[in-house]
């Protein structure tokens, strides 16, 4: 659980514009005298440095009955470690605008760190301390357990995370994609300070670590930075690779009872593409003209231009290591859900048949090309990519080359890869509410607590 502290408040005056879109990114390899690799976006815009970096190995890893182990551990490094308990700890923080997060996701356990370059080295110091000596005392323990109950209490609750919780349910079954994001009650209550210390010595391993940097720093500079944060770390650890998982395709309807005035529909559907893939850009392409881009998609044309059924509905592309899904969603009063899922069924199914005419690709085109320089407007926005572009294997120069990734897609690629990619008998679709005309085909799976 990532949280927020007052020190981001004092960072909103510094997270400027990095960049205008005409300036290219040059990114390095820095390699440490110890070995540890990053890549550096150098920049003297503002005198901060921001870092994010990721570990491989996240929840799907948290063992049976213990889900939210690493949930837990991402909520506790920066509550106390080494001579610093938590008040302590979070008071330099806070006093010197020092940023430092972390967050559990299905397959990385992830970090971030910002400061000024004049309160680096204390920074440098906390980050340090955070990943090779935290301290899990009893009291923070509890109190952050605490906190995550009573999130995952209000899950119980929340028509859109049961929904989610059943969709991947349905789709994963017991493969832990099948669990809900996060953990559960009775896992969050199960795990001990034992377990969240085996984690740490596991998974926070030299072999598993991916590191982006981005400002006013050198590489020299930044060379022995990474020895003192990263350089304590075991060098390898036991993580395992977890083997890919297609979800089902069985498709079908669930609906599960809640006394809501408007009902949550989300729906996925498999399908078999990655990012090596040749076809991944042109499924990006078709996928956003279904669903994405504001007002332009065909979804959000038919369901809520032309009938009025929702303020918003989508579609994406959902990629991982793992798996790959087209998703799609829809928020409804209760009398207007059947026709919202009709009609995304439908124009599932004109998407497989007809393809995309050649002025939606064009304007797909243009939307996604021009919108990428906005994500690199801020330091920490940068320092992310840089991380997620190695997760990935995607290469150095892949800022530089992925709008003419974009663009190299033709009319022909774009209508055969839709008529092999969408298939609206595999939709399994989840609605969370009283929809009024559409019948479940198939029971709820068991979400747990």
């Amino acid at each position: 659980m990532q949280r927020l502290s007052i020190y981001w408040a004092a960072f909103a005056a510094i997270l400027i514009i990095w960049t205008a879109p005409a300036k290219a990114i040059e990114i390095q390899e820095v390699i440490s005298p110890g070995g540890v690799k990053a890549w550096l976006v150098e920049d003297d815009t503002a005198d901060l440095v921001s870092m994010d970096f990721l570990f491989a190995g996240g929840e799907s890893l948290d063992p049976a009955g213990k889900e939210g182990l690493a949930e837990l551990v991402s909520s506790l490094l920066d509550e106390g470690a080494g001579d610093l308990d938590s008040q302590a700890y979070q008071r330099i923080l806070n006093d010197k605008s020092i940023g430092i997060g972390f967050s559990a996701g299905r397959d990385s356990f992830s970090g971030s760190f910002m400061a000024l370059n004049r309160y680096r080295d204390e920074a440098v110091r906390l980050l340090r301390l955070a990943l090779t000596a935290p301290r899990f005392d009893e009291d923070a323990v509890e109190r952050i357990r605490g906190q995550i109950l009573i999130n995952l209490k209000r899950r119980e609750t929340s028509p859109n995370a049961k929904a989610g919780a059943a969709l991947v349910k349905a789709l994963y079954g017991d493969d832990p994609y099948g669990r809900p994001g996060g953990g559960t009650i009775d896992g969050i209550q199960a795990v001990t300070v034992a377990d969240m210390r085996d984690f740490v010595a596991r998974t926070l391993t030299r072999d598993k670590l991916i590191i982006g940097v981005v400002g006013n720093i050198t590489a020299d500079e930044l060379k022995p930075m990474l020895d003192d944060i990263f350089g304590g770390l075991p060098e390898k650890g036991d993580v395992p690779v977890l083997a890919p998982v297609k979800a089902s395709a069985d498709g079908g309807v669930i609906v599960i009872e809640q006394d809501v005035p408007q009902s949550v529909v989300t729906m996925a559907q498999p399908v078999d593409i990655d990012r090596n893939d040749p076809d991944y850009y042109a499924a990006y392409l078709v996928t956003h003209i279904l669903g994405g881009g504001g007002f332009s998609s065909r979804l959000t044309e038919e369901v809520r231009e032309k009938r009025g059924l929702a303020y918003s509905t989508y579609a994406a592309l959902q990629d991982s290591k793992r798996s790959a899904l087209i998703t799609a969603g829809v928020s409804t009063r209760n009398d207007g859900v059947a026709e919202s899922v009709e009609i995304i069924r439908r124009e599932w199914t004109k998407m497989r048949d007809r393809g995309v005419t050649a002025e939606e690709l064009k304007n797909a085109k243009t939307y996604l090309t021009g919108s990428y320089p906005l994500r690199f407007t801020t330091t920490g926005q940068i320092a992310g990519a840089l991380a997620g572009i190695q997760y990935y294997d995607l290469g150095i120069d892949y800022i530089d080359k992925r709008n003419g990734y974009l663009e190299a897609v033709t009319l022909e690629q774009a209508n055969r890869v839709a008529k092999q990619l969408f298939d609206p008998d595999a939709l399994t679709i989840v609605v969370v509410g009283k929809p009024v005309g559409l019948a479940a085909t198939r029971p709820v799976p068991d979400i747990g607590g």
